[in-house]
This record gives structure tokens, C-alpha cells and sequence, in this order.
């Protein structure tokens, strides 16, 4: 049977892999639905290519643009806006939504595809950060697949394979530490957007790749691994690997430790998503063994990756308090990009926003976001502070 896939965040660096994967396997993929923010350029190729006549934009302006350019079939049926990325998520003959929408905007569409019991291929980590309890029970309550596309969470699900829950002891994610693991934090006084974004195995987009370098990125993941895989914080572990190999590690309760190796490219957990439980050819070549090749392992320390201490902190505390982390973080980074946040306050403008916005356990959804909200004014207010000096 061929599998029907949509792909929100068509444009970006997982929907380019995802492309890669779907060009290697059409007898077994079909793409039936795309949307990107406003690249609608980009989104007309991809649309020539596959054939797809179910085409959204999030930006509704770009989206009047796009339908006027000329560029798709006549036959396009249009989706604007948020709304749009929620009607095609629930495409009646889309069997695997592959969710790769950076920021909030993927959380209510991810919901709308589960209760319409689609298959998720989940590489949004808002969904899961701000919001993992309802997400996951919705996923309970349907009884479909959440499949990880992240490297780290996709490597732990196939470790996890067939071995009972009970018999886990301890998850351990890898991280590469980003462009500057090797600096001493005295050198990152007057670290740019540009040094950031040059990360040493991934080819990702700018937000995740600064994430990277902060480690909020890993801290991210492990709230992501404790709503996955119902695992408390204190069984949840990173380590520095530089050379992306490993991707993660489970250790079970016997000592034994179950590792999933590839080349740092997301083309591999991918395709374990999208053609899963099918394996089929890769897009490009695994690991050679008969090349020299070192494998490297370090301890993550907090005090130098105070974004990582700060997300365990959160999940610790749990309730609204990832969401509250993820939001300063988002505005963080986004005032460091934009060259008025000087690097090293990222971490205390998360820290501050932590102590001041009000922690509780939701009983809604719209807890969350009004949470996310305030969390949001919290730590604007705080970046002005520091950029105002």
C-alpha cells in the first residue's frame, strides 16, 4: 500500500530531507499535501515535482501572492493561514502528517490529525514542550502513532523496540555541543548570530542550530523523551558525543546499553517514520567500520550549558514550566539573531522569565497558551532590560 503524507514546514531544512526520502521511495510514498510559512517559490517547485494539488501558505498575504503568480496548477486547492495548516493536517486520504512547523503554530494542527487518527511524524518540539500532557493523552485516547523524527528521540524508539517499559532504566540522549564546545565561556563575550549558525555536522535552521550551541536544544528534547516515553527527569541523561554517531543510548535495568549509530543526517530517522514498521534502501550511505573512526563521550556540564540546568529545572518543576522555558527561550534567540541580545544573556533571560512568570499544572489547553503568553511579555521585558543596559 502507498502511504498519502502531508508535510507542514515544506520549506524547511526537515522538509528537505523529507523530500530526499520521498524522491527514494515513490513506489511506497505519495505526498498529497504541502505548506510552508511564505517561501511560496520554493513551494511551487515542490508542488511541480510531486504533483500536489494541496497547497497552503501560513503567511495569508504570500498565500494571495502565490495563488496569483501563475506558478501552480490551476487545480490547486488553496490553505491560508493557521486554519489552513489545521485543514490540511485532517486531509481525508493523508495517512502520515509529518509535523515539522517551527514554533506554536504546529500544536493545534498536530491535535486535529490525531483525533482524525493520522500517523504523526513529529519534528515540532513545541508540541510536546508546551504541551505534552494533553498531546499525549489525545494520543492514548485514539490509539494512533506518534513517531519521533528527531535524530535523538527517533534513536530511542527503535532501542526501545520490543523490550518491555518495566525493563528501561535510564535514557541517554547525545549531544554534539554545538559550535562552540571547545570555547571557554570567557571567549563567547562577543559571539554573533553569523558564529552561531555555523554548526559542525547538522544542517538545520537558525533557531535549532543557536539551540544547539546553548544546549537548550538537548533540554528541549529530554521534556520531549519524558512525554514520549513517560520517563522521570531523573531518569533522563545527556552526554557530549562531537561526532553525531550516536544518537541515543537506553540503559535497562540489567546494565546493558542499547546505542543507534548513523551518519548525522536526518534523512535516517525520516525514513524510519515514514515508512515504519517497512524498512527499504536509505538515501544515502551508512558507516563505514573498515575506516578509522573515534567515538568520543563526555558529561554535559551544567554550569557551562546553563540552558540545559535551566530545562531540567523546568521538567523538574513540570506544570506550565517547559512552556515557560520554551517561550523565553524562542525570544532569546530571536533577539540575538536580530543582534540586541548579547549571547550570554540568553540563558539568563530564560532564568529570569522562570522566576517571575506564575507555575501551575493546566487543566486546559488554553492554560498553556495563556501561560506561553505571559511567559512571552515576561521575557521581552526582560530582553529590553538588558539591551537597554
Amino acid at each position: 500500500m502507498i502511504k498519502n503524507i502531508v508535510l507542514l514546514g515544506a520549506t524547511g531544512s526537515i522538509g528537505d530531507s523529507t523530500l530526499k526520502v520521498l524522491r527514494k521511495n515513490p513506489q511506497s510514498l505519495k505526498l498529497v499535501g504541502i505548506a510552508g510559512y511564505s517561501r511560496w517559490k520554493e513551494l511551487a517547485e515542490i508542488a511541480r515535482e510531486f504533483s500536489v494539488l494541496d497547497v497552503g501558505l501560513f503567511d495569508e498575504e504570500r498565500c494571495a501572492e502565490a495563488k496569483n503568480s501563475g506558478l501552480f496548477s490551476p487545480e490547486t486547492r488553496w490553505y491560508a493561514g493557521a486554519q489552513g495548516l489545521r485543514d490540511l493536517a485532517v486531509l481525508p486520504d493523508a495517512h502520515t502528517v509529518v509535523m515539522a512547523v517551527v514554533g506554536t503554530a504546529g500544536l493545534l494542527p498536530t491535535l486535529d490529525a490525531i483525533k482524525n487518527g493520522k500517523t504523526i511524524a513529529l519534528a515540532s518540539k513545541e508540541v510536546l514542550v508546551k504541551a505534552g500532557k494533553f498531546v499525549m493523552a489525545a494520543v492514548r485516547k485514539h490509539k494512533v502513532n506518534i513517531l519521533p523524527v528527531d535524530s535523538e528521540h527517533n534513536a530511542l524508539y527503535q532501542c526501545m523496540h520490543g523490550h518491555p517499559r518495566e525493563h528501561v532504566d535510564k535514557l541517554i540522549l547525545t549531544a554534539s555541543g554545538g559550535a562552540f564546545l571547545n570555547k571557554r565561556l570567557c571567549d563567547l563575550q562577543h559571539i554573533s548570530p553569523q558564529d552561531a549558525l555555523k554548526h559542525p555536522n547538522w544542517k538545520m535552521g537558525p533557531k535549532v542550530t543557536i539551540d544547539s550551541s546553548t544546549m537548550a536544544n538537548k533540554g528541549l528534547e529530554l521534556i520531549e523523551a519524558h512525554w514520549l516515553y513517560d520517563m522521570p527527569a531523573e531518569r533522563l541523561n545527556v552526554v557530549i558525543h562531537p561526532q553525531s554517531i550516536v544518537h541515543s543510548m537506553v540503559q535497562y535495568v540489567d546494565g546493558t546499553i542499547l546505542a543507534h549509530l548513523s551518519p548525522p543526517c536526518m534523512t535516517f530517522p525520516i525514513q524510519h517514520c515514514l515508512l515504519y514498521p517497512e524498512r527499504a534502501e536509505g538515501v544515502r550511505a551508512t558507516l563505514d567500520f573498515s575506516t578509522l573512526m573515534q567515538l568520543e563521550f563526555r558529561p554535559a556540564d551544567p554550569q557551562r550549558f546553563a540552558c540545559l540546568r535551566l530545562a531540567q529545572e523546568a521538567l523538574r518543576h513540570n506544570g506550565v514550566a517547559p512552556a515557560i522555558f520554551n517561550a523565553a527561550n524562542e525570544i532569546a534567540v530571536e533577539a540575538f539573531i536580530h543582534a540586541s541580545l548579547p549571547y550570554l544573556r540568553i540563558p539568563n533571560v530564560i532564568e529570569e522569565t522562570l522566576e517571575s512568570a506564575k507555575t501551575f499544572e493546566p487543566t486546559s489547553l488554553e492554560d498553556v497558551l495563556d501561560a506561553d503568553l505571559e511567559a512571552r511579555r515576561i521575557a521581552n521585558k526582560v530582553v529590553l532590560s538588558y539591551i537597554r543596559g
